[in-house]
């Protein structure tokens, strides 16, 4: 270790000094490991981050030790089947951090055990891309609070068995950020943080490949900029700057503001927009390998400062894309540990609408595998619109054209397709490519607001099949009590052009501390949430194995554990359908006369001729 490395750990006692050398000793070589595949000095590199880790693990309070200890002999504690998560935006689930301290005690009730927090660093001033755009990775916004009110949130959250996950943008910074403002004030240690070029030749270049992420509102890949003087890159927005992660203090930074935040009693970091860090010409500058190792490299930095914490990449990719990011090959189990299952969540929308499933279990099933120290975050719901990633080989392979079904699900989904029971509204319709993205709550997107007599039926559904597929299952605020479209959603002007605020409506409090459920969905979650805790079977180590149908209307999930098979049966339909028993047989279940047990009826799975009779909508958890 260097004199610096040495000099942070002086003042601490023995035992600290030798757990920080033990983790030295076991996590250096994956570190170098993966500096080695990007930067020219990798020893040079490992060792500045050492000092990083050295400097923030001294300053670490003893409680989150205490943490890093326990979840080092359970390394597993984001995969067991008691942990619910929820997802939220300060500001409008109870105003501010400290009001989110005073509102626990619902997701207390529900069982939440995983708290995300949607963006709540700093971020420039409104437009900010929903507070994406961050101008200080080391403070939070005004309105919500402080770093002190966010160590008071994370302490109580700890004493609740809850922990918090924050959002971490790592591909750009606002154009106000400190590193920016030294860029255009000509600093050339911090111009190097950008990709910058004086003409128009280079981007001309790399946009011959780049697709547009908004390419109503913010067309095109790279921004002009008077005071820096140059073509600055801007995947996102004008006012959003692509880092150049090339340059080892960048990694150096954010290695820094990781472990910072940490120490706050962050414990979970949504790496957002992790997909795009790394640029190559000639590609779509997304998924490029160079973004597994940096992230290898943040996470070996955190297993040897803050081991508590988890990483959750925020990639939005192609489905055979999206395991490489919970590790592959030699990054396999090195890199973040959870990861969106994007995929699920539109063949769950797509089976909804068709009551056919065979093209989402064939699409579903032919996924990788994670690594079996990983889980994928499940969810039917999120802050963000929809976009309908079913490809066209998968559209194929059950008959049906991709562009066809994917317009189907979009006109299905904004309520115009003849009969539908949707409500949604139209996000970022691109008429070149046909594609068009959906905004709506679950609740209007399932037929609610339409007053369909299903429509709670579907809900419960949705929220059935991400708890029972294993994982982090993630509910987002409002769907437990069935809120609908925000008829004011563009009430705030800052909010008026991204109709996504649709469904981000605020929490209706009620007087008494409790939130209205006029549908009675709420005992119904909770019921669904206890019964996933009660089976060992949703472990995340043990993967989901989605089945092909015999009866298409009926989705159809199987876990192979110890203790025994798990099969869940999804009827997406409204009409009831029958499941053969030979299928349960082949599952391991109901031979010989044994009793198959339904945990959610809580009794006997309903059958008559040798079939599993299942009511429309219905969901069946069986052992």
């Amino acid at each position: 270790m260097t004199h610096a490395t040495t000099a942070a750990l002086a003042g601490l006692p023995a035992h600290r000094r030798r757990t920080f050398a033990a983790r030295v000793e076991r996590w250096r070589p994956d570190l170098v490991a993966a500096l080695e595949e990007v930067f020219a000095d990798p020893e040079a590199v490992a060792e500045r981050l050492l000092e990083v880790a050295a400097r923030r693990f001294a300053e670490r309070e003893d409680d989150l030790h205490d943490l890093d200890e326990r979840r080092t002999l359970a390394p597993d504690w984001f995969q067991r089947p008691g942990v619910l998560g929820y997802a939220a935006y300060v500001d409008r689930y109870a105003g501010t951090l400290t009001g989110v301290g005073e509102r626990l005690d619902h997701l207390r009730d529900l069982g939440v055990t995983y708290l995300h927090l949607m963006p709540l660093l700093r971020p420039r001033p409104a437009p900010n891309d929903g507070g994406y755009a961050v101008m200080d990775y080391r403070s939070v916004r005004p309105d919500l609070g402080t770093m002190d009110d966010l160590r008071a949130l994370t302490a109580r959250l700890r004493e609740a068995g809850m922990s918090l996950c924050l959002d971490l943008v790592l591909n750009h910074v606002a154009r106000e950020h400190e590193w920016a403002a030294r860029a255009r004030a000509g600093e050339a240690a911090y111009r190097d943080f950008f990709h910058i070029h004086p003409d128009r030749t280079e981007p001309d270049r790399w946009e011959e490949t780049l697709p547009e992420v908004f390419p109503d509102f913010a067309p095109g890949s790279f921004t002009w900029d008077d005071e820096l003087q140059g073509w600055v890159w801007t995947t996102f927005n004008a006012w959003q700057w692509d880092l150049d992660w090339s340059n080892p203090a960048v990694l150096e930074e954010f290695a820094d503001i990781i472990c910072d935040l940490a120490n706050a009693g962050c414990e979970v970091f949504r790496l957002d927009a992790i997909a795009f860090t790394w640029k190559r010409l000639g590609t779509s500058c997304q998924n490029q390998p160079e973004v597994h190792a940096l992230t290898q490299a943040l996470r070996m930095v955190a297993r040897i400062a803050c081991p508590a914490v988890a990483f959750k990449a925020e990639a939005i990719v192609g489905p055979r894309d999206l395991v490489a990011y919970l590790g592959e090959g030699r990054h396999h189990g090195k890199v973040s540990d959870l990861a969106y299952h994007n995929a699920l969540m539109v063949h769950l929308w797509s089976m909804l609408a068709t009551g056919e499933t065979w093209m989402s279990s064939h699409a579903l099933a032919s996924l990788p595998t994670p690594p079996s120290t990983t889980a994928w975050i499940t969810y039917a719901r999120c802050h963000d619109d929809i976009g309908w990633a079913v490809s066209d080989e998968d559209a194929a392979a059950a008959g049906l054209d991709g562009f066809a079904h994917r317009r189907f699900l979009s006109d299905f989904y904004d309520g115009s397709f003849p009969g539908s029971w949707a409500r949604g509204l139209v996000f970022q319709s691109n008429p070149a490519t046909g594609d068009k993205r959906i905004s709506g709550s679950l609740a209007s997107l399932a037929g609610l607001e339409a007053g369909d007599p299903h429509a709670l039926d579907r809900v419960l559904l949705a929220h059935a099949v991400v708890l029972g597929f294993g994982g982090v299952p993630v509910i987002w605020m409002g769907d437990e009590v069935g809120l609908l479209n925000d008829p004011e959603w563009d009430a705030e002007p800052e909010h008026a052009e991204d109709n996504r605020w649709v469904h981000r409506p605020r929490m209706p409090w009620a007087a008494d501390g409790s939130v209205p459920d006029p549908h009675g969905l709420l005992p119904r979650l909770q019921h669904l949430v206890g019964v996933r805790r009660s089976l060992p079977h949703l472990h995340a180590a043990t993967p989901a194995e989605v089945l092909d149908p015999p009866d298409t209307g009926v989705f159809h999930v199987l876990r192979r554990h110890p203790e025994g098979p798990f099969l869940a049966l999804h009827n997406m339909t409204a009409t009831e359908r029958r499941v053969p028993w030979w299928l349960l047989e082949q599952a391991g279940l109901g031979r010989d006369g044994a009793p198959v047990h339904d945990h959610l009826a809580g009794g006997p799975v309903r059958a008559a001729d040798g079939e599993v009779l299942l009511a429309p909508y219905q969901v069946a958890w069986l052992t």
